[in-house]
């Protein structure tokens, strides 16, 4: 049982469904260094002042000293939430005193491509694990499945493959185990 509940990690729920929201001209992406442990205040305070963000969050699992399992919901990118808004939203997020350093970023469709294909992911229930750098390997694409066209680096661990999906603007990845019958080269 989670000792508190998972809270919201992106405002509004459509943000990355609705291309209205991607495409307006006043209001651009930026990439948001928290405080250290304050991703998810700065997500309650943007809620609040109704500016788009996201933060994803996953369920980690762990046992208490006295041996109940216990579940938290911790954010994906330690430090990191995306916001999309228009320079008054910047000024009025930053005075949330939540926020060390924001910057713009440049390649907007990158960005919605590999935060999508993130949310898409955790959705699905999928363990994933948090990677530190992205890593040398093969790109690759998955051929079928709840997954197919999905785009990402191929890693090896304990054995066992894995598919690198990456926000490649913040160089902060997850791993899935992935069958290598499903990848094909790109």
């Amino acid at each position: 049982m989670p000792i508190l509940g998972k809270e919201n990690d992106i405002y509004p729920s459509d943000l990355l469904a609705n291309d209205d929201y991607l495409t307006s001209e006043d209001r651009q992406w930026w990439c948001v260094y928290t405080l250290s442990r304050r991703e998810k205040d700065l997500m309650r305070k943007l809620a609040v002042l109704k500016i788009a963000h996201y933060s994803p969050v996953i369920p980690k699992r762990y046992r208490s000293p006295n041996g109940r399992l216990r579940t938290s919901y911790v954010p994906l990118f330690p430090n990191y939430v995306f916001m999309f808004g228009t320079e008054e939203d910047r000024y009025e997020a930053m005075t949330t005193n939540c926020i060390s350093k924001c910057n713009p970023i440049k390649d907007r469709e990158q960005l919605v491509h590999d935060l999508r294909q993130i949310h898409n992911v955790i959705d699905s229930g999928v363990a994933l694990t948090p990677e530190a750098r992205l890593e040398p390997g093969n790109k690759v694409r998955v051929k079928t499945g709840p997954f197919a066209k999905y785009e990402g680096t191929v890693i090896r661990r304990e054995g066992k493959t894995r598919l690198l999906l990456s926000i490649q603007f913040i160089e902060q990845c997850v791993s899935m185990e992935m069958d290598e019958g499903l990848l094909e080269p790109v």
